[in-house]
């Protein structure tokens, strides 16, 4: 079960190295090639986010990615460091009676929704170190070789 964790400074050009190791490493784990573009945009799109709602909060910790490979699954998690302390009472980003009327949470509603499209296997969590966004993806059994 090797994992491989990425932390960057929450800077847009890290996303696309973000994307690059998670597609190499998703090769390396067994995912079909045919998903693998599906894997970096849905990581492109999480990494994307979660350097967005560290802007916007301003959140020092660096953004997290850990990716996972397991018996019969690869799995990305791509951490936002948004706490409860930074949400509103609704839990969303932004929201809340002194909110703009462009609210921030309307986008990043939007990439959920993307990343949903991507992937068929999603989950966004909340937890003492901020929010999640698992993906996972089927791996191909190994082929043994004679």
């Amino acid at each position: 079960m090797p994992t491989v964790e990425l932390r960057f400074s929450a800077q847009p050009e890290h996303v696309r190295t973000a994307r690059l190791v998670a597609a190499a490493v998703a090769r390396r784990a067994g995912v079909d090639e045919a998903v693998l573009d599906e894997v970096r945009l849905a990581v492109g799109e999480a990494c994307s986010r979660a350097v967005g709602l560290h802007r916007s909060h301003d959140i020092t910790a660096p953004v997290t990615v850990v990716l996972t490979e397991e018996e019969k699954a690869f799995s990305i998690e791509v951490g936002d460091g948004l706490t409860a302390g930074n949400t509103s009472a609704s839990g969303a980003p932004g929201a809340g009676p002194d909110a703009p009327e462009s609210d921030p949470g309307s986008e990043d509603e939007m990439g959920l929704a993307v990343i949903s499209g991507l992937v068929d296997d999603v989950e966004v969590l909340s937890g003492a170190d901020g929010g999640v966004i698992r993906m996972t993806w089927p791996t191909a059994p190994a082929v043994a070789l004679p």
